[in-house]
């Protein structure tokens, strides 16, 4: 994160003696990014964060490819995800490459009776369903829905859903999130910024949008906790000492955030503008862009709608949010689309013609392009409608 900040108490001087009220000292952890010369956090923590009592198992969480090589587009019923209680089990992969995996979760319970740790990859979560808090060991985020969350990689974490009363009658909650998990870390685009990393006059967003964390929790605990930890497609299962969440103060620039589609502000323009205006967050391998409700081009000649392009550098994903995405027919909430690299694509048959002398639009989505191949999982093509890549023949 491009900007700093601080909650609790830390010593004056780095790398200096902090005092405990009762006797004893604080545990000083260098949180970084890159060794020690990407964006970093400096944790004081009222225990050793070291201290692992036990590994009780590891089992693969790869996932399994049905599409090694693609050249197909696709299009999959997300909201036909069957929802499932475990937060963990819930996220399923479905499009991956050696760069991140985009998937889709619907989780029914909160992840409270275990932590979670990503030591391998930054992972942003978008809300479409559900709200509720994320708690993390450098403070909590409440979110809802349009919230991107995200989490970097190292990130100790828990999440809890809201519910209805009738949901609690059930103990099961309608939660909807789209992921990714990016192993390059996630930047607001270089070109919002100046030299300082302060956000110019032309972002579509700037700092005080963002949801820092805040209500540190600092729990002096021991016992055992169990700590979920992926890595390398691997999940550890490892019991620690002490209580994950005991951090009495923390100061510096790498710390979990939120950002709230809605507050993102479209650039419009005379003529249709390109996938870059709409774009929220970079990684060295791939973008994140946020469609939202806007003004359509006002030169008295344009079409609203894109015009065809060719996907030559990178594969395109679209996750539908909501309202009605003009360019496409028969789409829907939940929806993913994937154009690959390779063959051109653009407006569905009968969408450029519709939407000329139109003035504005409600369309609310994200997309992801990647500069690698994706490659389609088995869970995705469980959820493929198969004849997707045929909508543009008239």
């Amino acid at each position: 994160m491009p900007i700093y900040h601080k909650l609790g108490s830390f010593p004056p001087k780095r790398h200096t003696i902090f005092e405990k009220p009762n006797g004893g000292l604080y545990y000083e952890q260098l949180f970084g990014t890159e060794g020690f010369h990407g964006h970093a956090s400096l944790l004081y923590h009222v225990h050793r964060p070291t201290q692992v009592k036990e590994i009780i198992k590891s089992y693969s969480v790869e996932p399994n490819i049905a599409i090694g090589k693609n050249i197909k587009s696709l299009l999959l019923k997300g909201f036909e995800l069957k929802p499932n209680e475990d937060f963990l089990e819930s996220r399923k992969p479905m499009l991956v490459n050696k760069d991140c995996t985009i998937g889709l979760a619907a989780p029914q319970k909160s992840l409270t009776n275990y932590f979670y740790k990503n030591a391998d990859a930054d992972e942003m979560i978008f809300i479409h369903k559900g709200k509720g808090k994320l708690r993390t060991m450098m403070g909590n985020i409440t979110f809802e829905y349009g919230d991107y969350l995200i989490i970097p990689r190292g990130m100790i974490y828990q999440i809890e859903f809201d519910s209805s009363a009738s949901e609690q009658a059930k103990q099961t909650s309608d939660n909807r999130l789209f992921y990714v998990e990016s192993f390059s870390p996630f930047y607001t685009p270089k070109r919002y910024k100046n030299e300082s990393g302060q956000h110019l006059e032309h972002s579509p967003f700037c700092e005080r949008d963002f949801k820092l964390p805040t209500e540190l929790e600092t729990h002096d605990e021991k016992g055992e906790f169990l700590i979920k930890i992926k890595k390398e497609g691997m999940m550890h299962e490892v019991v620690y000492a002490t209580h994950p969440f005991d951090v009495i103060g923390w100061d510096g620039y790498n710390f979990p955030y939120g950002f709230s589609i809605h507050d993102f502000e479209p650039i419009t323009g005379r003529v249709h503008q390109p996938p870059p205006v709409h774009q929220t967050f970079e990684t060295a391998t791939f973008v994140v862009c946020s469609f939202v409700p806007r003004l359509y081009d006002y030169h008295p000649k344009a079409i609203p709608a894109p015009y065809n392009h060719s996907n030559i550098d990178s594969d395109e994903v679209l996750y539908y949010v909501a309202g009605d995405f003009m360019s496409r027919n028969n789409i829907e909430q939940g929806h993913i689309t994937l154009h690959p690299k390779g063959i051109p694509h653009g407006p569905a048959p009968g969408a450029m013609e519709r939407s000329i002398g139109h003035t504005e639009t409600q369309e609310l989505a994200v997309m992801v392009d990647t500069f690698r191949p994706l490659m389609v999982t088995e869970e995705a093509m469980g959820l493929d409608d198969g004849d997707y890549y045929k909508s543009w023949v008239e």
